[in-house]
């Protein structure tokens, strides 16, 4: 089964459908090609002073660069996109109060390097999460051409309702083929894998990850981003990244330069926000009535 393509003027609800169906979707065109050059431009400094992996999975030949929202400016617009915010209202929204970027990575899968081993990226999380819970939503960006010669991510369409231990054909691994500009859709649940580079150019792609806000990041946006850099990022992705509180308490610290400090203070005072949660009762409130 191929990858379902949809246009860049498709709604949210055909994105939801296909990740329904499917787990998978290419949005084509998504956002410009000066967009897609800008991230190139940033991150090229990055790739030319980092290794290659030093295992199979992470790839022998393939280069990876975190922190990517400190590091990328152009990314940002990326993290914020208004479909792809629309997409996780209807995907994650139902199961938490706030969704977050859960990873941020470039993967540039060098000449030679061999296909990942397909595998879910709920598997993280131990399998603890009842599967009619969807975590994750992956997002890959497509920086290079993505070809199925190149390095395309491998995915296996409709392995999300599939038992653990069935194993793909060869024919039923589709690869993410596409243009700059392009983003791959998939859920935590499906089968996937980066692909072979049989070319000798390397394939580079942005991925942007999220995940319930009840979840462990991936990726510790706090210390890939720390607080010096993201004071000046737009309070809404500094929200999106885990700079806020979630649930009414979860996210709240506690100011070491305080003495007996006791309250509960809010990411978002950091910066002279307000977090949603202020007028909400407490916990204790809403059990027992107390004031």
């Amino acid at each position: 089964m191929s990858i379902k393509h949809l246009n860049s003027t498709c709604s949210e609800k055909e994105v939801l459908e296909a990740l329904k169906i499917h787990a998978v979707v290419i949005i084509d065109n998504l956002v410009s090609k000066n967009l897609i050059k800008a991230i190139d431009s940033e991150l090229k400094p990055y790739f030319e002073k980092t290794k290659s992996g030093k295992s199979e999975f992470s790839g022998l030949k393939t280069q990876r660069i975190g922190a990517l929202i400190a590091r990328s400016p152009s990314i940002r617009e990326l993290a914020m996109n208004p479909l792809i915010k629309k997409v996780l209202d209807g995907f994650l929204g139902p199961f938490c109060d706030d969704y977050q970027i859960n990873l941020t990575q470039a993967v540039s899968i060098g000449p030679d390097e061999k296909p990942q081993i397909l595998h879910r990226d709920r598997g993280m999380y131990g399998g603890f999460i009842p599967r009619k819970i969807e975590p994750l939503l992956g997002c890959v960006w497509a920086v290079s051409e993505f070809t199925k010669e190149n390095g395309a991510t491998q995915v296996v369409p409709g392995s999300h309702t599939w038992d653990k231990g069935r194993e793909p054909l060869q024919e039923e691994i589709s690869y993410a083929e596409m243009n700059p500009g392009s983003v791959l859709l998939y859920t935590g649940t499906v089968l996937h894998g980066g692909g072979m580079n049989q070319t000798n150019s390397p394939r580079l792609g942005a991925f942007i990850h999220y995940s319930l806000s009840w979840l462990r990041q991936q990726e510790n946006q706090y210390l890939s981003c720390p607080t010096e850099i993201a004071k000046n990022l737009d309070p809404k992705l500094r929200s999106l990244m885990g700079y806020s509180r979630a649930g009414y308490v979860l996210g709240y610290f506690s100011s070491p330069n305080e003495k007996d400090n006791l309250e509960l203070v809010s990411p978002e005072e950091l910066f002279g926000e307000k977090s949603k949660y202020d007028n909400f009762v407490s916990p204790k409130e809403l059990v027992d009535g107390s004031s």
